[in-house]
């Protein structure tokens, strides 16, 4: 009789730990790869209709799930839309999701490891699963300043950082698009708007990079901050350095010349130093430095500033690398020192960029989020300022902001300048081809000696008048906004 029960007891004890490990490895170890498999429909359907997680800026939510229908209890909702269409991303029970509702999904949809005992909690009691929210260190209103100072019809991006912590305060990109569009229940809605929005040039819906993040564009003379570097970091030249400052540079190896900034008053002078050649955005002093030091140098301060590099693990939001390309030739190193040819860079590479310049030199990580929390409105995760590299000395970083200085105090940045605030600023056009068009630039931060807010704005396909309106006086009503509130 006792061998009898014995037996019977190590059977149930075997069932048992049987069906616990079974919904263990469910929940645990293989939740990933089953959740992924393209066959799961009733996973996709579950997360679809779930109770997601906000997304919250300054205590409003600008992405939330709101009831839905009795097939699906829960409807994604995004507020102020376009405002915020290229952070939120979209979340598609067709195409997906994108920008945060993909980099975040897991929290988001609660099925992170820091919500493991929520989970557990939800299980047993039965509650409805719900998805953590996400606090985003954005500021409404200089979020709304900068996409409103972009006009409807002009591709433009503008972001806005805290350059001591890293911190996005704005971050917008036009044209923009209302997510609602594709969150929607209904199906064939959900595929006609996905693809008329698909046809509107500067939207590709396709890429999980837009914006700020991922528009690769010529940076045009903002990168003739990164010669500066190179110059003053190689022990050739100092703050007295005399530069060739020809109206052409013949390129050597070829019948070509690169001509000088016709924008500024480049020509006054054959000779110039660093003050006079940033402040008119000469174009020939900053090609020669480069064909002096060649590539690895000028490489390589490139990389320091985060050119072919990551921008580390707090941004969230997926990005495209910046590029300063390989194995140039002369004339291809010429032009890229003028932040032409081949070198692209995203709005958010030349803010960090500059942040580093304003931070004395040190490159914080960039980041959007300010916390992360449960359903229970604990903190569960709470990012704080952290170096992301050392772009240049403290020493280089002060001689280049008081050059700046001058670029917006009687150079051709003038229009960013804010009156009681010396602002350190740097211009760029870069040319879009034959076209007469540009891409125009403006990157700077204030107030230079103790910096609280850096600006970076480009205006796509636009002439140099165009541009020189939409850069830098938009720039200073930024600065104003952000110093005066």
């Amino acid at each position: 009789m006792n061998q009898a029960i014995r037996s019977s007891w190590l059977a149930a004890v075997a069932m048992f730990a049987l069906i616990f490990g079974a919904i263990s490895y469910v929940q645990v170890i293989g939740a990933d790869d089953l959740n992924a498999n393209p066959w799961n429909q009733r996973a996709i359907l579950q997360d679809y209709c779930s109770n997601r997680g906000a997304i919250v800026v300054a205590g409003t939510p600008i992405a939330e799930s709101v009831a839905g229908s009795e097939a699906c209890p829960f409807q994604r909702k995004y507020n102020q839309p376009e405002l915020y269409a290229g952070i939120t991303g979209f979340f598609s029970r067709t195409h997906g999701s994108t920008g945060l509702e993909y980099a975040l999904r897991e929290e988001l949809a609660g099925n992170s490891d820091q919500l493991f005992l929520d989970r557990i909690g939800q299980m047993f009691t039965g509650n409805q699963p719900q998805g953590a929210s996400v606090e985003l260190t954005l500021d409404p209103r200089i979020q709304k300043l900068a996409y409103d100072l972009i006009p409807d019809g002009q591709r433009g991006s503008i972001v806005v950082t805290n350059p001591k912590t890293g911190e996005i305060l704005a971050m917008v990109s036009k044209p923009s698009y209302d997510p609602n569009l594709i969150a929607t229940h209904d199906s064939a809605a959900e595929t006609a708007n996905y693809d008329e929005l698909n046809k509107i040039q500067g939207i590709n819906l396709n890429q999980s990079v837009s914006g700020p993040t991922g528009a690769l564009l010529a940076p045009g003379s903002v990168f003739k901050l990164i010669d500066t570097a190179a110059a003053l970091a190689s022990g050739k030249y100092n703050k007295d350095s005399e530069l060739p400052n020809p109206d052409n540079l013949p390129l050597p190896g070829s019948t070509a010349v690169l001509p000088n900034y016709a924008g500024g008053n480049c020509s006054v002078r054959s000779n110039a130093d660093f003050a006079f050649a940033l402040e008119q955005s000469c174009n020939t002093p900053f090609a020669s430095i480069a064909l002096d030091l060649g590539q690895k140098a000028i490489a390589d301060q490139a990389e320091k500033f985060g050119f072919n590099q990551d921008f580390g693990d707090q941004l969230k939001l997926p990005y495209a690398q910046s590029i300063f390309p390989s194995d140039l030739d002369a004339p291809s190193l010429a032009q890229s020192a003028v932040g032409q040819r081949d070198v692209r860079a995203t709005p958010l590479q030349i803010a960090l960029m500059t942040s580093a310049i304003a931070n004395g030199g040190v490159q914080m990580k960039p980041n959007l989020i300010k916390t992360l929390r449960a359903p229970d409105l604990r903190v569960i995760s709470e990012p704080q300022p952290e170096v992301l590299r050392n772009s240049t000395t403290p020493e280089i970083a002060s001689q280049i902001t008081q050059w700046m200085t001058g670029v917006v105090s009687k150079g051709i940045g003038r229009g960013a300048a804010v009156p009681g605030v010396q602002v350190a600023g740097k211009t760029g056009t870069a040319q879009l081809g034959d076209s007469g068009l540009n891409n125009s630039w403006f990157t700077g931060f204030a107030p230079a000696n103790d910096p609280q807010v850096a600006v970076t704005i480009v205006m796509q396909g636009v002439d140099v008048n165009t541009g020189a309106q939409l850069t830098s006086p938009n720039a200073k009503k930024i600065f104003e906004a952000v110093l005066n509130k």
